[in-house]
């Protein structure tokens, strides 16, 4: 978009004084034509009137020169012939404006004309009045606009001076308009609107960066710690430990970097290789994918088919951030259901688990970058807090929403009589792994060191909200009751 920009007090200045000289001109005319019709009529009127005075005279026996003399003046002119022939009086040498004739009662006849001239002559005296008026008129409009204008559009010069001082970083100050109900004042609310938006967005990259900078600290100063311990170290044992800790650090400050790149690329313009996606075969490969890292989890997906269309790699990360965020909730022993189903024209995927749940205040916070709601769970299990934002990002990438629901919402969906089974037995073997691998979440670390227990398999972490469904909100549930529900929507495919 290319803003013509052009002096705004000229503008209106100009255009205001170019109205104003053309509905002038538009009176001079107007007056000039309804003077000469007026002029013309008065003319006749005049000329019936003589006529109807010369009829007078010869009743009172006026006769011959003296009764054209009586009746010339003021630009009329009498020809008077006599019964006889004779005549009296002279035909106009200029064009004549009207003549009227008349047969008088002793048979003159007698003609009296109107010299143009006298017409001619008011009417150019009118014009050079009305020019000089409209003239007085355009220099006292054009003193006055200058005036009226400059008050006028002393808002904008407000908001001129407000951007320049922001620009120069005084933050905070706003325009505040008395009334939004007319130009200026809905501009000045969109350019409140628009500060705030600018300096929340502002403040919010601000502390991201902090964040994340804090967030890196921590792995980067243990990578640093071990390290330099290793090279103090000259048991072969303590070595190897060593070196299982540096790895986990490494691992864990990695994962931060692939989520903080993840969270950009996603807020940059997420490129989706799209194809036909069954939800419930995906939530089934996340199943697969989570026994394969924990076998004795209870973990199932039921539901029935509903086919989407996104990038499967995608929507597979979803189901992995947010499966592994309900099982560090619930513990070893908890519940996770994953269940899909459709909703008009939206495949819903609802999963709840019987861990504590999140506090309602919180349902919403939880989508906020490197947000904690149990800070000191969330760093013993290295997530990073990006976990949830990326799904979010995910989803609405694909046309649809992923929400943190009320558990009261989703009771009838989740609290299936599969909720009192027992677990199904582990999938394990190559099938499993290859469905894992298929969908881009494989990789887990089965029969790693014991010390490695703690590192997650490469796209787990992204998933991490740390403790959003962690110990809060007092006195966790357990049991067959939903303790936290997270709902996905993305539309049907055609």
């Amino acid at each position: 978009m290319s803003l013509r920009t052009v002096s705004l007090r000229r503008r209106v200045t100009l255009s205001a004084i170019g109205v104003l000289g053309v509905v002038l001109i538009g009176v001079v005319l107007l007056v000039d034509a309804l003077f000469a019709a007026q002029s013309k009529r008065d003319v006749d009127t005049a000329l019936l009137e003589k006529a109807r005075v010369a009829q007078q005279l010869v009743k009172q026996r006026v006769r011959g020169a003296e009764l054209a003399n009586r009746l010339e003046g003021r630009g009329v002119e009498v020809w008077l012939v006599m019964p006889d022939g004779t005549v009296f009086g002279n035909k106009p040498d200029e064009e004549v404006a009207n003549e009227v004739s008349r047969q008088l009662i002793d048979g003159s006849k007698i003609t009296v004309y109107a010299e143009t001239a006298v017409i001619t002559a008011a009417q150019t005296r009118l014009r050079r009045l009305l020019l000089l008026a409209g003239i007085g008129a355009l220099a006292v409009t054009i003193g006055a606009m200058l005036l009226v204008v400059r008050r006028a559009l002393a808002p904008l010069d407000a908001m001129t001076t407000l951007a320049r001082s922001i620009a120069r970083g005084n933050r905070g100050y706003r325009l505040n308009p008395s009334r939004a109900d007319n130009e200026l004042g809905r501009t000045a609310a969109a350019f409140d609107d628009m500060l705030d938006s600018l300096e929340g967005s502002e403040e919010r990259t601000k502390r991201f960066v902090a964040d994340a900078a804090h967030e890196l600290r921590t792995p980067i100063a243990g990578v640093q710690a071990v390290a330099e311990a290793l090279m103090q170290t000259a048991g072969a044992e303590e070595r190897e430990r060593l070196n299982l800790l540096l790895v986990r650090e490494s691992r864990r400050a990695g994962r931060l970097v692939d989520d903080l790149l993840a969270l950009a690329r996603i807020e940059a313009g997420l490129e989706l290789h799209r194809e036909r996606v069954d939800l419930l075969a995906l939530a089934e490969a996340e199943v697969a994918r989570t026994r394969l890292l924990a076998p004795d989890f209870d973990i199932v997906a039921e539901g029935e088919p509903a086919f989407v269309s996104g990038d499967p790699q995608r929507l597979a990360q979803v189901l992995a951030n947010l499966a592994d965020n309900a099982r560090q909730a619930t513990g070893p022993s908890g519940r996770v259901r994953l269940r899909v189903s459709r909703v008009g024209s939206f495949a819903r995927l609802v999963v709840s688990d019987n861990g504590p749940g999140v506090p309602p205040e919180d349902r919403e916070r939880i989508f906020d970058r490197l947000v904690r709601l149990d800070e000191a769970r969330d760093q013993r299990s290295g997530g990073s807090g990006l976990g949830l934002p990326i799904a979010r990002g995910i989803a609405r990438a694909h046309g649809g929403e992923l929400s943190c629901i009320d558990p009261d919402q989703v009771a009838t969906a989740t609290a299936t009589p599969e909720m009192d089974l027992a677990p199904p037995a582990p999938v394990t073997g190559p099938k499993a792994e290859a469905v894992a691998e298929k969908q881009g979440q494989g990789g887990g670390l089965p029969g790693a060191s014991p010390d490695l227990k703690d590192s997650e398999p490469p796209g787990a972490g992204a998933g991490r909200q740390g403790g959003e469904l962690g110990e809060v909100g007092g006195g966790g549930r357990r049991g067959d009751s939903v303790g936290a529900a997270f709902e996905v929507r993305i539309p049907l495919a055609e």
